[in-house]
């Protein structure tokens, strides 16, 4: 297969590096092992004929904040459909906290934690897109405002603490502290853990700035316009195309979506390379279900209907305890569910389908449905009898409809700490590897997961760089 470039995966970050690299005038090949493109944005009837469900991401913040989907012109390419609401928390005995796309309007909700809600996720909306671009490049190359590194500076103060820590410092009340902890555990990590306020602080922060829109119509649409826009540039996109062995590519620029497990299998490496991709840690897993519904679900707060994202687990201490029981690899009987529906921005999509996920260990094998249809129920009574019909999927079922997603973890790998920087290895362009021409951009690159593409962005231009081909390109 003779081009200039062949991009492997087609998840959001090679969906991005395939058209950069076309824009740029090099003839680029797209190989997908799946029957669809899209990885992380793929969607299909999963319960009922006409249903659309989205199989990984639904919610597009990042994509709306990210440099690439903004270089790229996405905004243009298809439709952004905002819920009234971004984000829900109901809780069991006081009203669900609301985060709104209006700060002000969110904060006047925590009552007493108001102020400290627009000190916090409030000052780093502010910021604007002068933090959250530094923050998606957390790498070189950078071109940011001065200004910038000042709002990062404030921001890691709160942000480099652990959640629970950020919390109970932050806020007095049980709303304010169970709302950040719900936004912190996006994480999948261990709320006592460092950094985990930071993911809070940037995910409270986008509600704000851009708001936590879906894509009309379902997560595929964007990747089929992307695929749409590689082709008409002049490229070539293949589904059902496996690569085996990097031996097997005639291309002088190869581009891999994929994490350090498959990059091991595809290709022999430099001893120590290879054997700092080994130590490449993955995290927890995560245990899906979605639903078609017969109407909405009926929460017991008749506000949280108008949320496209529905946090479920309680207090800081409950969602704490549910998040360090994954960390030690146990299933926690209430654990912290994550729902999503779609409905409330986008009746496009077939009728009332509702998905949820809670975190549990690495390839897991038991059967959360039930636990998590019981804390639906804690907050919607009567949710079960909405439900025409089901389809699970765990750890292993995630993993067989995308390799990258190894055990369930749908992070790229574990995203503590120790990995933050780390990424796959140490390195200032740890998307470059020691093999010429060869580079990686999956989330197990920095700046991690989320439906962003900058590590399809920060490949595709190392590469540019490699073959000088920065300047005369085709953009359009």
């Amino acid at each position: 297969m003779s081009a200039d470039a062949v991009v492997v995966g087609s998840g959001p970050n090679g969906l991005v590096a395939a058209v950069l690299l076309a824009e740029a005038g090099l003839r680029v090949t797209l190989l997908e092992a799946g029957d669809g493109f899209g990885g992380g944005l793929r969607s299909a009837e999963l319960t009922l004929p006409g249903r659309v469900h989205d199989l990984g991401a639904t919610v597009m913040a990042l994509a709306l904040a990210s440099p690439a989907f903004r270089e790229l012109g996405v905004g243009r390419l298809v439709e952004f459909a905002h819920p009234a609401v971004p984000a829900a928390h109901p809780l069991d005995d006081r009203p669900a906290v609301l985060v709104h796309r209006d700060p002000a309007r969110t904060a006047a909700g925590l009552g007493a934690d108001g102020a400290a809600w627009l000190a916090g996720p409030g000052a780093t909306a502010r910021a604007g897109s002068r933090l959250t671009d530094l923050l998606l490049k957390p790498l070189g190359p950078w071109e940011a405002d001065p200004r910038a590194f000042a709002a990062a500076a404030r921001f890691g103060l709160g942000g480099a603490l652990p959640a629970t820590a950020y919390a109970r410092l932050a806020f007095r009340t049980v709303e304010g502290r169970a709302v950040f902890a719900g936004m912190a555990a996006h994480s999948l990590l261990d709320l006592r853990s460092p950094i985990t306020a930071g993911y809070g602080l940037l995910l409270s922060a986008l509600a704000h700035q851009v708001g936590w829109p879906l894509v009309r119509g379902g997560s595929q649409v964007l990747a089929d316009a992307l695929v749409a826009r590689l082709r008409a540039l002049g490229g070539e996109a293949v589904s059902g195309h496996r690569v085996r062995d990097l031996k097997e590519l005639d291309a002088p620029t190869v581009v891999l979506d994929v994490t350090p497990r498959q990059f091991l299998e595809l290709a022999e490496l430099p001893p120590g390379y290879r054997d700092r991709l080994r130590r490449f840690r993955y995290g927890p897993g995560v245990f899906k279900v979605d639903w078609a519904l017969d109407g909405p679900v009926p929460w017991r707060d008749p506000a949280v209907a108008a949320a496209g994202t529905v946090h479920l687990g309680g207090t800081l201490e409950e969602i704490a305890l549910s998040e360090a029981e994954t960390a030690r690899g146990r299933h926690s009987p209430r654990p912290y569910v994550l729902a999503v529906q779609p409905y409330a921005a986008d009746p496009s999509r077939g009728g009332h389908t509702l998905w949820a996920y809670c975190h549990v260990p690495n390839g897991s094998r038991v059967d959360m449905t039930g636990a998590i249809e019981d804390q639906i129920e804690r907050y919607a009574p009567g949710f079960r009898d909405r439900v025409l019909a089901r389809h699970v999927m765990g750890p292993a079922a995630l993993e067989a409809v995308n390799p990258n997603l190894v055990g369930g973890d749908i992070g790229g790998g574990l995203a503590a700490l120790s990995q933050f920087v780390r990424r796959p290895v140490w390195s200032t362009a740890p998307w470059r590897t020691p093999l010429p021409g060869v580079f990686l951009c999956s989330a197990s690159t920095p700046p991690g997961a989320g439906a962003h593409g900058m590590g399809g962005w920060q490949a595709a231009r190392l590469a540019l760089s490699a073959v000088g081909a920065s300047r005369g390109g085709r953009r359009r």
